[in-house]
């Protein structure tokens, strides 16, 4: 089961009034283990940053002037994410943005709902946790992810965030390890849920701790047959 966890920053809000990407990131994961695989570019959006925008992940008009064109980068991340399971937090806002560019670049490209079958966190986590807040920064204090370096949002920084989220979200449990390695020496690396097989011993007292017992009860008045 190969998996991508997706997150992109922009321009500004809606696509539809001329905002474009600056940034894609997505980590792959496959069998719900990380496999060291990502995909990361920032792009020149060919218009400038809404301040608001800036504000939010920190990318600016200086920073993207000598940056790749949606154009030279589309045909890697097709490549990249066709057909795998996207894990989007708040997915119509990326997946919209993702679809418009793919709609400029070449109107017969397929849209990226149409190669990828598509997650959003944001509408599991409504789910499980009604009324509360939601956004990555509450799950992450909710789940126990460290976001310690999210200081501004960050394409790829948050789509590594998010892989920990939704794996604690789906299964209760994080893997560190690389898909393909064997269990050994590395497995202290793995957070992991662990599930107890055994069963658990039952002590039975000794006629002495018996004996002792009924002499506290008659102390106390109390009929050990009434337990």
């Amino acid at each position: 089961m190969r998996q991508i966890i997706l997150d992109t920053e922009t321009t500004g809000i809606d696509p539809l009034q001329g905002h474009r990407l600056v940034e894609i990131g997505c980590v792959e994961l496959v069998d719900r283990k990380h496999t060291g695989r990502h995909f990361h570019v920032y792009i020149n959006p060919e218009r400038e940053v809404d301040p608001e925008a800036v504000a939010v992940h920190g990318i600016t008009d200086e920073f993207l002037i000598d940056k790749p064109k949606f154009a030279a980068v589309v045909d890697d991340f097709l490549a990249f994410v066709t057909g795998a399971e996207l894990i989007i937090h708040n997915a119509p806002f990326d997946v919209g943005f993702l679809n418009h560019e793919l709609k400029m670049y070449n109107p017969a490209l397929q849209r990226v709902d149409e190669i990828c079958t598509i997650t959003d966190t944001l509408a599991m986590a409504r789910k499980m946790y009604p009324g509360q807040k939601n956004n990555l920064d509450a799950l992450c204090r909710r789940l126990g992810v460290d976001n310690s370096g999210r200081t501004l949002h960050g394409a790829l920084l948050d789509s590594e965030i998010l892989a920990d989220v939704y794996l604690l979200m789906t299964g209760g449990q994080t893997s560190l390890m690389l898909a393909g390695e064997g269990e050994g020496e590395d497995d202290a690396g793995i957070i992991r849920r662990v599930v107890r097989k055994a069963a658990i011993p039952v002590l039975q007292p000794t006629e002495a701790e018996m004996a002792s017992h009924r002499q506290f009860l008659g102390k106390m008045g109390v009929d050990e047959n009434a337990w």
